[in-house]
Parts: C-alpha cells; sequence; structure tokens
C-alpha cells in the first residue's frame, strides 16, 4: 500500500480502524470483480494495487459508509444485516 494515499484517506476518514475495514472490503469487492461493484470507480487503476485503488476511492469521495446504531436497529424490529 502506498503511504502516502493512506495518509490522505485517514484524514478523510478518521479512524484507521474503519480505514482498514473499508480498505479490505472493498479489495474483496474488486477482486470477486462480479457486477458493477467488481470495477473500480476511478478512471485510471492501471498499475496499481487493488487496496491503493480502493484508497483513491477513498480519496476522491466516491466510498462513503454510515454508521449504524444497533439500539436504534432493534427498536425498529429488523435485525442488523451481516456486511
Amino acid at each position: 500500500m502506498n503511504p502516502e494515499l493512506c495518509k490522505k484517506a485517514l484524514e478523510k476518514i478518521g479512524d484507521p480502524n474503519l480505514l482498514v475495514n473499508l480498505v479490505s472490503r472493498r479489495a474483496r469487492q474488486l477482486r470477486a470483480g462480479v457486477g458493477p461493484l467488481g470495477r473500480p470507480f476511478i478512471p485510471d487503476a492501471t498499475n496499481l494495487s487493488l487496496e491503493d485503488i480502493a484508497l483513491k476511492e477513498i480519496i476522491e469521495g466516491r466510498i462513503t459508509y454510515e454508521y449504524i446504531d444497533e439500539k436504534e436497529t432493534e427498536k425498529k424490529g429488523r435485525k442488523r444485516s451481516k456486511f
């Protein structure tokens, strides 16, 4: 992984644990290569590792996330889905 991309992505996300989870999940999607999520969201992904592609997507704002409040989900009677 490119350390400069890591620093820039961490500035965007703020939490290193969350960043690791986002990058690993996105790299898995790219590795699977199935459907629209299996392709990079950035125009020039040549000569980049899957992790660097994920980092660039985060930096450019092409990947987002949202927190799920477990207590609120339980109140509404919905089951929390597994990743």
